[in-house]
């Protein structure tokens, strides 16, 4: 049994963040290869295609595509026997849809402002690439792609990092600490891309979203404060980059 749950833990996340983790590293290694880190740029959000309708496409593709390993990690823990069903253990339901919001519109804020410290202050150090959250161009379907691709980056970090790997992690007799490390650093390290600053910052949101969900058991509030992050972050950059000079 733990062997079996120790290969498909590898497996999933070969599949996922893992794997995203590991192009981050040799992403990293080239940006530094060619320069001082603080003149490379991380882009996300970026357009796939001079043709408008294909750029669409893909970038609808891409999301949904992005949200199988998602599907496969939910229906892994659902084979477990004599356990809740799949969205209730890990509090990935309905139940207490305001509460929920509250919560995690509460963690966005108390994580949202000092990474947006973490952010300048790597900028200032030179440990921080400039990140670029949207395309240049503009089309009328960009706002709503950045707000899906924002759910999209809630639901595969929350569900996969934090709800399936923890959930793994502790029937394999991991500790609580060790578990919520082991999260926290990949969550970090697939944020390595765009410098150790990112790094550090993304490592200590795992910590609070690992402590949050071995206290409460529930996923949907960290879904919630990650969606609305990635929406200021991709959003507020589209419409407002031009205007405060970020570009």
């Amino acid at each position: 049994m733990t062997r079996r749950l120790g290969v498909e833990v590898w497996i999933v996340l070969g599949l996922s963040l893992g794997q995203s983790a590991v192009y981050a590293v040799l992403s990293l290694v080239r940006k530094l290869s060619e320069g001082r880190l603080r003149d490379a740029t991380a882009g996300l959000n970026q357009s796939r295609d001079v043709v408008p309708w294909l750029d669409l496409t893909y970038q609808v593709v891409g999301i949904a595509f992005a949200l199988v390993p998602v599907a496969l990690a939910l229906y892994l823990l659902s084979l477990d026997r004599d356990a809740p069903p799949v969205f209730a253990r890990i509090g990935l339901d309905r139940r207490r849809p305001w509460r929920d919001l509250a919560i995690g519109a509460g963690l966005a804020a108390v994580i949202g402002l000092p990474g947006l410290g973490v952010y300048f202050g790597g900028r200032a150090l030179g440990v921080t690439a400039e990140i670029v959250t949207a395309p240049e161009l503009l089309h009328w379907w960009t706002v709503p792609v950045l707000l899906l691709a924002a759910l999209q980056n809630a639901l595969l970090e929350e569900v996969v990092v934090v709800g399936y790997l923890m959930t793994r992690l502790r029937q394999l007799s991991w500790g609580v600490p060790a578990a919520i490390a082991a999260s926290a650093v990949l969550r970090g390290s697939y944020h390595l891309y765009q410098g150790f600053g990112q790094f550090v910052g993304n490592a200590l949101m795992g910590v609070v979203f690992g402590w949050w969900f071995h206290r409460t058991g529930r996923v949907m509030p960290l879904v919630v404060a990650h969606t609305i992050l990635d929406v200021v972050a991709f959003v507020g950059y589209a419409l407002f980059a031009d205007a405060i000079g970020l570009r």
